[in-house]
């Protein structure tokens, strides 16, 4: 099992007097008007982040609202899809504007304050002074859930052990999706071999990561349960991860 990180005192707060933002936060959107901009707002207050939302045409008109606010704010980009395409097409998308625009460290993130914005830092600390890629988890020491109910934390959990015992995984949470991938991961992975697209996306990144030989951390989270909105899970989500960590295993992706 990997051990869990624990940020050094060091770790740079919102206050610090950096300019450089040489760190991306990806964060795909399909309905979350209702959370987006107090969130953009929470990441933001550290001057060394950046936002790219990739937005899926959202019904609430989140991309559009988006898009207004980033005309005041430099740190702040829309990448307006035009179809409900997936969370893993999202984050390729987000991935390569990311590469693209310099940034050093890239960031996966909820849009539903599942993922809470303080953890950033610490994040941001594990990757530059120790790790590769940095996984908020749940599942180590220190790291829960609030507010789910039995049947969602046997999915979850179950579906860490099913990935791990099958993949041999030495990781407690390899489906959370708040996470930081130093540049360099992404830059050797061939993004353009990865196939999962629902949920089932974190645990391939996780899987290929690792087989290229990089180190992997986790940091402790509380993960509580969305705000408010609706949750993007689905019985189809669960089927397709279900087929293709096999899949992985069997070398067919």
């Amino acid at each position: 099992m990997i051990e869990p990180f624990t940020a050094p005192s060091t770790t740079p707060s919102r206050h610090d007097p950096i300019t450089v933002a040489d760190c991306t936060v990806v964060i795909p959107t399909y309905n979350e008007r209702e959370n987006i901009e107090l969130l953009l707002t929470r990441i933001l207050e550290y001057p060394r982040f950046r936002v790219l939302v990739v937005d899926d045409n959202s019904p609430d008109g989140t991309g559009q609202h988006v898009a207004t606010l980033a005309q005041h704010e430099p740190r702040l980009a829309v990448l307006s899809r035009p179809e409900k395409l997936g969370l893993g097409t999202a984050y390729i998308a987000g991935f390569r504007w990311a590469l693209a625009t310099g940034a050093q460290f890239i960031f996966e993130m909820d849009a539903d304050f599942s993922h809470d914005p303080s953890y950033l830092p610490q994040l941001l600390a594990a990757a530059e002074t120790c790790y590769d890629l940095v996984l908020g988890s749940r599942y180590v020491r220190g790291g829960g859930t609030t507010d789910w109910g039995f049947l969602r934390q046997c999915i979850s959990r179950g579906g860490n052990l099913y990935a791990g015992m099958i993949l041999g995984l030495p990781i407690a949470d390899s489906t959370g999706g708040f996470r930081c991938y130093r540049r360099t991961v992404l830059e050797t992975i061939n993004l353009n071999t990865v196939r999962s697209n629902g949920y089932s996306f974190q645990i391939e990144m996780v899987y290929r990561t690792l087989r290229a030989g990089f180190r992997i951390g986790e940091i402790p989270i509380i993960f509580p349960d969305r705000r408010v909105g609706k949750s993007k899970m689905s019985r189809r989500i669960v089927i397709e991860a279900l087929i293709n960590v096999w899949r992985l295993r069997l070398g067919l992706m």
